[in-house]
Protein backbone atom coordinates (compact mmCIF):
# COMPACT_ATOMS: atom_id res chain seq x y z
CA UNK A 1 0.00 0.00 0.00
CA UNK A 2 1.54 3.29 -1.20
CA UNK A 3 1.65 6.12 1.47
CA UNK A 4 -1.29 8.83 0.88
CA UNK A 5 0.73 11.46 2.22
CA UNK A 6 2.90 11.34 -0.52
CA UNK A 7 0.55 12.94 -3.02
CA UNK A 8 0.63 16.68 -3.17
CA UNK A 9 -2.29 18.84 -3.65
CA UNK A 10 -1.15 19.91 -7.45
CA UNK A 11 -0.85 16.04 -8.35
CA UNK A 12 -4.31 15.32 -6.95
CA UNK A 13 -6.02 18.91 -8.63
CA UNK A 14 -3.95 17.67 -11.61
CA UNK A 15 -5.25 14.34 -12.10
CA UNK A 16 -8.85 14.94 -10.22
CA UNK A 17 -10.77 15.88 -13.77
CA UNK A 18 -9.04 12.46 -15.84
CA UNK A 19 -9.96 10.08 -12.72
CA UNK A 20 -13.65 11.60 -12.77
CA UNK A 21 -13.89 11.30 -16.79
CA UNK A 22 -12.16 7.48 -16.64
CA UNK A 23 -13.64 6.36 -13.97
CA UNK A 24 -17.36 7.51 -15.97
CA UNK A 25 -16.01 5.41 -19.10
CA UNK A 26 -16.95 2.27 -17.04
CA UNK A 27 -20.32 3.80 -16.43
CA UNK A 28 -22.66 6.22 -14.31
CA UNK A 29 -21.97 6.54 -11.11
CA UNK A 30 -22.49 8.40 -8.13
CA UNK A 31 -20.24 10.50 -5.91
CA UNK A 32 -19.34 7.64 -3.07
CA UNK A 33 -18.86 5.04 -5.73
CA UNK A 34 -16.53 7.31 -6.97
CA UNK A 35 -14.34 7.98 -3.97
CA UNK A 36 -14.50 4.29 -3.23
CA UNK A 37 -13.20 3.54 -7.14
CA UNK A 38 -10.03 6.19 -6.82
CA UNK A 39 -9.63 4.16 -3.38
CA UNK A 40 -9.48 0.93 -5.19
CA UNK A 41 -7.34 2.23 -8.15
CA UNK A 42 -4.59 3.67 -6.28
CA UNK A 43 -4.57 0.75 -3.63
CA UNK A 44 -5.45 3.25 -0.75
CA UNK A 45 -2.89 5.87 -1.97
CA UNK A 46 -5.30 8.30 -3.09
CA UNK A 47 -8.37 9.34 -0.46
CA UNK A 48 -10.69 11.65 -2.27
CA UNK A 49 -13.39 13.57 0.26
CA UNK A 50 -16.68 14.93 -0.61
CA UNK A 51 -15.49 18.63 -0.79
CA UNK A 52 -12.91 18.23 -2.97
CA UNK A 53 -14.76 15.67 -5.51
CA UNK A 54 -18.17 17.49 -6.10
CA UNK A 55 -16.05 20.58 -6.99
CA UNK A 56 -14.65 18.48 -9.93
CA UNK A 57 -18.21 17.48 -10.69
CA UNK A 58 -19.78 20.75 -10.98
CA UNK A 59 -17.11 22.10 -13.15
CA UNK A 60 -17.22 19.27 -15.02
CA UNK A 61 -20.76 19.36 -15.83
CA UNK A 62 -21.01 22.86 -16.20
CA UNK A 63 -18.28 22.64 -18.97
CA UNK A 64 -20.51 19.93 -20.57
CA UNK A 65 -18.11 17.08 -20.07
CA UNK A 66 -21.17 14.66 -17.69
CA UNK A 67 -24.39 15.00 -17.01
CA UNK A 68 -26.24 14.40 -13.69
CA UNK A 69 -29.56 12.85 -13.00
CA UNK A 70 -31.47 11.37 -9.65
CA UNK A 71 -32.17 8.01 -9.90
CA UNK A 72 -33.62 5.69 -6.32
CA UNK A 73 -31.09 3.87 -4.47
CA UNK A 74 -32.00 0.08 -3.28
CA UNK A 75 -32.60 2.01 -0.11
CA UNK A 76 -35.06 4.21 -1.66
CA UNK A 77 -33.21 7.39 -1.22
CA UNK A 78 -32.63 9.33 -4.10
CA UNK A 79 -28.75 9.06 -5.45
CA UNK A 80 -27.43 11.82 -7.98
CA UNK A 81 -25.46 10.11 -10.37
CA UNK A 82 -22.99 11.32 -13.10
CA UNK A 83 -23.06 10.11 -16.92
CA UNK A 84 -20.48 10.72 -19.20
CA UNK A 85 -20.76 12.81 -22.44
CA UNK A 86 -19.85 13.10 -26.04
CA UNK A 87 -17.83 16.35 -25.06
CA UNK A 88 -16.45 14.43 -21.60
CA UNK A 89 -15.12 11.83 -24.42
CA UNK A 90 -13.28 13.96 -26.05
CA UNK A 91 -11.49 15.57 -23.29
CA UNK A 92 -10.93 12.70 -21.57
CA UNK A 93 -9.31 11.63 -25.13
CA UNK A 94 -7.47 14.67 -25.12
CA UNK A 95 -5.91 13.76 -21.29
CA UNK A 96 -4.89 10.76 -22.35
CA UNK A 97 -2.93 11.85 -25.00
CA UNK A 98 -1.41 14.35 -22.51
CA UNK A 99 -0.26 11.82 -20.21
CA UNK A 100 1.09 9.59 -22.12
CA UNK A 101 3.64 12.10 -23.50
CA UNK A 102 4.17 12.89 -19.70
CA UNK A 103 4.59 9.50 -18.95
CA UNK A 104 6.35 8.34 -21.34
CA UNK A 105 9.03 11.67 -20.74
CA UNK A 106 9.06 10.36 -17.17
CA UNK A 107 9.65 6.37 -17.64
CA UNK A 108 12.94 7.57 -20.28
CA UNK A 109 13.65 9.82 -16.99
CA UNK A 110 13.44 7.25 -14.89
CA UNK A 111 14.77 4.02 -16.11
CA UNK A 112 14.58 1.60 -12.86
CA UNK A 113 10.54 2.59 -12.64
Amino acid sequence: MHDAAMFEKDLVAATSRTFVLSILTEGDSYGYEIIQRVAELTDGALIWTDGMLYPVLHRLEDGGCVRSYWQPSPTGRKRKYYALTDVGRDELDDRKRQWRVANDALLALWPDA
